[in-house]
């Protein structure tokens, strides 16, 4: 599983909103300082917004705002919206059985496995982020 460059600006541009907590942020400045091009975050931040995740603010004071409080937004849900549900192998999929399940000593291995970095990024929510709070679990 790789993480594309639209998730991965997708998650700086969540994170940025969480460090920035309850004032309105403009897509420049998000843009300027997690250096994500402009018109590229203006696609990104629409998409978070069909999924609840952001909130644009029209008007003179305009911008963008986190749609819930950034414990309640986990690394997953941001990943979910963009790349879809994670995947390790076409047979790992959540919620489709694969014809060689019963006979694959390995099967079980990969269901742990996404269910493991599930549970690894759900458990990450954008206030163990914010502020720079660099942390290594």
């Amino acid at each position: 599983m790789q993480i594309t460059r639209k998730t991965d600006y997708a998650v700086r541009c969540v994170q940025y909103l969480a460090e920035h907590a309850g004032s309105v942020t403009m897509i420049g400045e998000i843009a300027e300082q997690m250096r994500i091009p402009r018109t590229f975050l203006a696609k990104i931040v629409q998409k978070l917004g069909r999924a609840g995740l952001v909130v644009s603010r029209r008007g003179v004071n305009g911008g963008f705002t986190l749609g819930r409080e950034p414990e309640a937004i986990s690394l997953y849900d941001v990943i979910l919206v963009m790349e879809g549900p994670v995947v390790l192998n076409a047979c790992a999929v959540h919620g489709r059985e694969c014809d060689m399940s019963n006979r694959c000593s390995v099967h079980p291995v990969w269901l742990r496995l996404r269910a493991d970095i599930e549970q690894k990024l759900k458990g990450q929510s954008f206030a163990d982020f914010a502020l720079s709070d660099l942390k290594t679990t």
